[in-house]
């Protein structure tokens, strides 16, 4: 498959990774077509790795991840075109997070509403699905590191259809192994306000390797 990456951070780079690894073809977008280290990690990443602007990933990508900071979500979206994201399944796994006060940050939409409502109102014929936003990014790609994969990840979007896509390539490309469905895009707003916790275990664990696990009656 051919794979639109935006972001060139640590997730992204590490979404890429893995995809390619997988033998799929991945571009990862970035402002502009030679990004330093967007160009590093096509190298390093092998020959189907590639790299270019925002829209050329969106226009090869089938599939899109936004790998992006929160704050830059919206921009990225914006430069990829929403021409070449019609009637694409695009993967948030970006967060609402504020720095501008220092950490931890604080969040710049909850309560009300969420990034991810944000991104599919603004572009309302493509398939906005969050969901890898509640674990750290080796853990995104393989759940089977801590607890072998015995825990959950949380899927959300409006397109069932869409959610089922997702949720099969999570489970055969990235090896989960339990996806709960929280329902449409509003519930975003869940996943996206856990970040907060999740900071504050990263610091009282001492490490970034750990989820969550649902256990019910």
């Amino acid at each position: 498959m051919k794979i639109g990456v935006f972001g060139t951070g640590m997730v992204g780079a590490t979404i890429g990774t893995k995809l390619v690894a997988l033998g799929h073809e991945v571009k990862m977008g970035s402002r502009t077509a030679n990004n330093e280290k967007a160009v590093a990690w096509a190298k390093k990443a092998g020959a189907k790795a590639s790299q270019g602007t925002f829209a050329d990933a969106a226009g090869f990508g089938e599939l899109i991840f936004n790998c992006t900071s929160g704050a830059g979500a919206l921009d990225a979206l914006n430069a990829a075109g929403a021409g070449s994201l019609k009637g694409k399944i695009l993967i948030d796994i970006s967060n609402p997070l504020d720095f501008s006060k220092g950490m931890p940050p604080t969040l710049f939409a909850g309560n009300t509403d969420s990034l991810g409502e944000r991104l599919q109102a603004a572009f309302p014929e493509t398939h906005v699905i969050k969901t890898l936003n509640t674990v750290t990014a080796e853990i995104m790609v393989n759940p089977g590191r801590i607890g072998g994969g015995d825990h959950v990840m949380f899927i959300s979007g409006n397109d069932t259809a869409a959610k089922a896509k997702v949720g099969e390539f999570l489970k055969t490309q990235f090896g989960w192994k339990e996806l709960v469905d929280l329902g449409d895009i509003t519930t975003a707003r869940g996943t996206e306000s856990y970040l907060p916790l999740w900071l504050r275990l990263w610091g009282a664990l001492k490490t970034p390797y750990f989820n969550v696990k649902i256990v019910k009656e």
